[in-house]
């Protein structure tokens, strides 16, 4: 089910923040038809990204596999890609063409740099996306280099969720006005809008500079810890209640400790705490800490993370066919997301959805024989 049943999307295969941004319109119920590329026995299964929705090998080149993607961009709500500005327009699948075909449908468009600019037509990586739009700078310990936060800013959190709402809310409004647009989301600022907050703090007179705010490991209070046993742990006592709550649990002087916001003091309360709580083990201070106001938590690997008793018991992770993964989020009263199944190989729906917009068994085998579509046998 979900609360997107009913609406129809075509994914123009790529990497990254597309498939992400496929992953969750299907969890949430949308059809979503992924175009891949001609690529026999390629495409993984256990591809968590790429759950959820069926697949239809095409080649783009020939004349006759456009056609094929335009008659399904005519039975459509959206469509979405993920190439270099100008690359669907050479293809002939340009949002222009598009549009003329469905004029309700909503055409998204992810990069990393927008599709103007002086940046637009360079290559790029998240890494590049977060450092332009000020994120990057502000993350690493106090003294040493930016460290990348793996590639959820750019690429997930401000590309491919990004894209996800654009154009859920283009959706919701063709609904009203019968008329499609296009969405132009951009890594870059998709992760500037990520740091509408640090923007405010600045505009208010606060520095940023890195490891040394309250937010990004300088103050002591909110932090990473490492235990006894070579573990780590975290804490984020900010206000004052939850503050005296980890002053009390972790044994610590509340004279020491009293000026919790003198900013020249963090560094020396930071380094008693490091010894601290390296006097017990991880599941020590989880025993002492876990489920209080602390605003603590075990520091978890991926691996772990599923076996935590919050996690197992809320169902934040399932398998699927044998992959440990997400499950859908957000949650609704009504309308439940679920995982209908896992990644298809590419093409295997091919024949499938040719037959759904009107193709007969001959005008696909024709098709086939040509080289313009592929169908995969599910193994």
């Amino acid at each position: 089910m979900g609360p997107l049943q009913g609406f129809r999307v075509i994914e123009l295969a790529g990497i990254g923040p597309g498939p992400f941004c496929g992953m969750m319109l299907s969890d949430m119920g949308a059809e979503v038809v992924r175009v891949d590329r001609i690529a026999p026995g390629a495409g993984p299964r256990r591809d968590v990204l790429t759950r959820n929705r069926r697949s239809i090998a095409v080649d783009l080149k020939k004349p006759a596999g456009v056609e094929l993607v335009l008659k399904l961009v005519e039975t459509a709500d959206a469509l979405f890609e993920g190439f270099r500005p100008g690359v669907t327009e050479r293809l002939g699948l340009g949002p222009e063409v598009c549009l003329k075909r469905n004029e309700r449908l909503v055409y998204g468009r992810m990069t990393g740099w927008g599709q103007e600019g002086p940046m637009a037509h360079a290559a790029g990586h998240d890494v590049n996306y977060i450092g332009l739009a000020g994120a990057l700078h502000a993350i690493g310990e106090p003294g040493g280099k930016p460290v990348p936060p793996l590639n959820l800013i750019g690429d997930f959190g401000g590309g491919g969720m990004l894209l996800a709402y654009g154009l859920v809310c283009g959706m919701l409004e063709a609904s009203r006005s019968g008329k499609g647009q296009v969405i132009d989301a951009a890594m870059v600022d998709g992760a500037a809008s990520l740091m509408a907050m640090f923007f405010s703090l600045i505009g208010r007179g606060f520095k940023m500079e890195r490891g040394a705010n309250l937010l990004d490991g300088g103050a002591h209070f909110y932090n990473t810890y490492e235990t006894a046993d070579g573990q780590h742990i975290c804490v984020g006592a900010i206000e004052p209640q939850f503050y005296a709550e980890l002053v009390e649990k972790a044994g610590l002087d509340a004279e020491r400790f009293g000026a919790q916001m003198d900013a020249d003091q963090w560094p020396a309360l930071r380094a008693e705490l490091e010894r601290v709580f390296k006097t017990k083990t991880r599941d020590d201070w989880c025993a002492i800490m876990e489920g209080s106001d602390v605003c603590f938590a075990p520091v978890l690997s991926i691996a772990e993370a599923p076996d935590h008793p919050h996690n197992r018991h809320r169902g934040t992770f399932v398998a699927v066919d044998g992959v440990v993964q997400p499950a859908p989020a957000p949650r609704f009263s009504r309308t439940e997301a679920a995982i209908s199944h896992a990644a298809r190989l590419p093409g295997e729906d091919t024949r499938s959805v040719l037959a759904e917009v009107g193709l007969d068994a001959g005008a696909i085998e024709a098709l086939e024989a040509e080289g313009v579509v592929a169908q995969a046998d599910a193994a």
